[in-house]
């Protein structure tokens, strides 16, 4: 890999494979037939073999290539040595073809936080609903998340045998996104994106405030955001603190790569320093466009119930 590229530059690529490898173990695994599903908090709040061996090799690929950064996994695991099949070296050459962003060009290893979700999604993932699943890395600059890396493992599976399976998207504000194309709601219909599975009096309040003319249940915060860039829906609307900084730091940046925005139910950013706490507290707000209207019909007993950090 060029030295010469910047630092940031350099940590993208290598997500960027990194995530394809999680991408590919995570199929591994759901065609192998053994999951290794445990719970965690519940029957909501599952782990699998998949979401283990994923962050594994994340985390081991990217301390290897870069060892000054902070990353942070959802998953709890037990400090082990990797097996060597699950590190990843590779790195995109296309992203470091790219002109980094002026202000991000002399940034150092340890001033960068990656936030990784090795599996997001996984009680969908556990259903075989596998256009909801994503494997996310976020990297963060001074508290604000700066780049973002998602990957479907099971793009394009409904296609059947012989589609390609699985893609990756990434984004850098002032650079772009890239890996999709996108799009936007057509017309003034207003489709709000919630969870499937995670609902509760606030949330469908919250919901129903902003007086959508669609409302589409799925599950992934990785796979909610690709909906808004995709021109699927309008808003993401979550009105709870089940969210965590691993979640939202990869989708975020993607999101506002292209000119979206991602805030807590007050229109407050959140913040990805490597000392915040792990849950957004104050629920999930985000759309592509007209973000202010959203933020404007969230209802008082939401803003009163979720505290903004």
């Amino acid at each position: 890999m060029s030295r010469s590229s910047a630092v940031i530059m350099r940590l993208v690529a290598s997500a960027y494979t990194a995530a394809e490898k999680a991408g590919a173990i995570v199929r591994k695994v759901l065609h192998s037939g053994e999951l290794g599903i445990v719970e965690k908090t519940g029957v909501n709040d599952l782990q699998t073999l998949a979401d283990r061996l994923a962050q594994q090799s994340i985390c081991a690929s990217l301390s290897r290539c870069f060892p000054k950064i902070t990353i942070i996994g959802e998953e709890e695991l037990p400090d082990e040595e990797i097996k060597e099949d699950l590190i990843e070296s590779g790195h995109s050459e296309e992203i470091l073809q790219k002109t980094c962003p002026e202000e991000y060009s002399n940034l150092k290893e340890e001033e960068l936080v990656v936030w990784v979700d090795p599996l997001d999604g996984t009680k969908e993932y556990t259903e075989g609903l596998l256009d909801n699943v994503t494997v996310l890395i976020g990297i963060a600059y001074g508290g604000r998340a700066i780049a973002g890396v998602i990957n479907q493992p099971f793009y394009n599976y409904e296609l059947g045998g012989g589609a390609p399976l699985g893609r990756t998207m990434w984004g850098m504000p002032g650079l772009g996104a890239f890996g999709f194309q996108l799009q936007e709601v057509q017309g003034d219909r207003r489709i709000v994106t919630t969870t499937r599975s995670h609902s509760n009096k606030l949330v469908t309040d919250c919901v129903d405030a902003m007086e959508p003319h669609e409302v589409v249940r799925v599950g992934g915060a990785g796979n909610k955001i690709i909906q808004l860039v995709e021109g699927k829906a309008s808003a993401y609307v979550f009105a709870s603190p089940g969210c965590k900084k691993w979640d939202t730091c990869a989708p975020e940046a993607i999101l506002h790569a292209v000119g979206g925005k991602l805030t807590d139910m007050h229109g407050n950013a959140y913040r990805y320093d490597a000392n915040v706490k792990h849950m957004n507290s104050a629920g999930v707000l985000a759309t592509l466009r007209n973000h202010e209207y959203y933020v404007s019909r969230v209802p008082q007993s939401v803003l009163t119930a979720l505290k903004s950090e």
